[in-house]
């Protein structure tokens, strides 16, 4: 693990590592499961302030159709106007309004999260994971967090009601992030 003092080394400009990260959900299920999906689609940057880590930024943008789920029912009604109607809003983003450090190696980032046209500020505590030069000499940085939001607070409100009581998709969804991430040169 990666110790505060080490920090300063980490400034600079980041890409995110689109095929070394994953963005992907958890939503309850007919009330006695987990359903988990990711996005295979997204882009994002971030600049790194070691030395004084609240002045960091990040900035991600998900196609909304590249939606996975393993089931492609699901998916497909996962794309449509009864959730994320992504015909007319492709793109789900996040911007970073405020980033805090609450540990070693925790931060808590604070931004605006986008769905539907409808914004609203979310915080996710992050853990850094640590940094390492990789074998084609790219540095590379490492961060994991997670965080629940209401998908009605989006918009997102169709259910259907089951015989034996309670709703068919939980309105809770954990939104999980494991961000790789490279030095820009």
């Amino acid at each position: 693990m990666t110790s505060a003092t080490t920090y300063p080394q980490l400034t600079g400009e980041y890409t995110l590592d689109a095929a070394h990260s994953r963005i992907g959900f958890v939503a309850r299920h007919a009330m006695v499961t987990k359903v988990r999906g990711s996005f295979n689609e997204f882009t994002g940057t971030a600049t790194i302030d070691g030395d004084a880590p609240e002045k960091s930024s990040a900035q991600v943008t998900i196609q909304a159709h590249s939606i996975d789920t393993r089931n492609a029912d699901r998916d497909g009604h996962l794309k449509s106007n009864d959730f994320l109607s992504m015909d007319e809003y492709p793109t789900i983003t996040f911007t970073t309004t405020e980033i805090k450090q609450t540990g070693d190696t925790s931060f808590d980032v604070t931004g605006d999260l986008t769905i539907k046209d409808v914004t609203r500020s979310v915080t996710i505590p992050f853990e850094f994971e640590g940094s390492a030069k990789d074998p084609f000499g790219n540095d590379r940085i490492g961060f994991e967090g997670s965080a629940t939001i209401s998908r009605k607070d989006y918009g997102i409100t169709w259910n259907a009601a089951l015989e034996t009581g309670g709703v068919l998709v939980s309105d809770k969804v954990t939104l999980e992030f494991e961000i790789s991430a490279i030095k820009n040169a």
